[in-house]
């Protein structure tokens, strides 16, 4: 198993702006990080129903955990309710820088190229309904740990993207940079519901389904170890570091999803579960 990125690999402004928060005061027992790309795991009985500001809802898993995640661009609030209550808890801002990247193949910026054009949106219909997927499991009850023995951390989350001086979409995920062919870990139990060796801009993407909806990516893999379907544990290797899709050098870019909401997976490292209900 992998505990974590070598020295002198911090962790960076995520976990710095985001301290673990919990508490007494909430109907429900919780913990996690209350800040933009942050998410939180609650407890309340096995099999209720959740609600997440009035419209969207989630099931507590066997043991009553239940996962809520906060968007890159969340509101200032998040309203929860539970069997055991409801809580209003305060979602602090994050940071995010501008990020300008040059050098890119045009057509990895603005494809325009009919038949290309075609691809993109294929790939982006089976990636959508993959980021979809609800496992009904607790997977994520003891956070992850980094997919990298050792790496250096090249970008965080959410900086806007300039690529070739074209103003982007955030970049929603951790970059992790390393050697091409170094091994991939996967940083929680899960199960694996993509498995595609070479996407337009992802290149080799690996998507895991930790439970709820909750969902980590693993872009521009060079070499893929599972498959669609298989179920992986902590520490199993799932592919290699590469630079394939839109790259301009060997990396693992690492992302986290729940229900269409872009998260921080540094937010999520060593979070553990709340505690069980007296």
């Amino acid at each position: 198993m992998l505990a974590g990125l070598a020295a002198g690999a911090a962790l960076g402004p995520g976990l710095a702006r985001a301290a673990v928060a919990s508490s007494d005061m909430s109907p429900f027992p919780f913990r996690g990080r209350l800040v933009q790309g942050g998410l939180i795991l609650g407890r309340t009985r096995a099999g209720d129903r959740v609600r997440i500001d009035g419209d969207l809802e989630t099931v507590a898993g066997a043991t009553g955990l239940f996962v809520v995640g906060f968007d890159r661009d969340s509101g200032p609030a998040v309203r929860i309710e539970t069997a055991l209550g409801a809580a209003t808890l305060p979602v602090a801002p994050g940071v995010f820088d501008i990020q300008r990247i040059d050098g890119l193949p045009p057509d990895q910026v603005s494809p325009t190229a009919p038949a290309l054009l075609a691809r993109i949106a294929e790939e982006g219909a089976r990636k959508k309904l993959a980021f979809a997927h609800q496992a009904a499991a607790e997977d994520f009850r003891d956070g992850f740990v980094w997919p990298l023995a050792h790496a250096t951390r090249t970008s965080s989350f959410g900086p806007q993207r300039i690529l070739n001086g074209e103003p982007k979409t955030p970049h929603y995920g951790v970059d992790l940079a390393a050697p091409p062919g170094t091994p991939i870990a996967a940083p929680a139990d899960g199960l694996v519901v993509m498995a595609e060796p070479d996407l337009w801009f992802e290149g080799g993407l690996t998507l895991i389904d930790h439970g709820q909806g909750l969902v980590s990516a693993y872009l521009h893999q060079r070499a893929l170890a599972v498959a669609a379907g298989d179920r992986v544990v902590r520490g199993q290797i799932i592919g290699e570091v590469g630079m394939k899709g839109r790259a301009t050098g060997p990396h693992l870019c690492w992302r986290l999803t729940w229900r269409g909401r872009h998260l921080d997976p540094s937010l999520a490292l060593n979070l553990g579960s709340p505690p069980s209900l007296g």
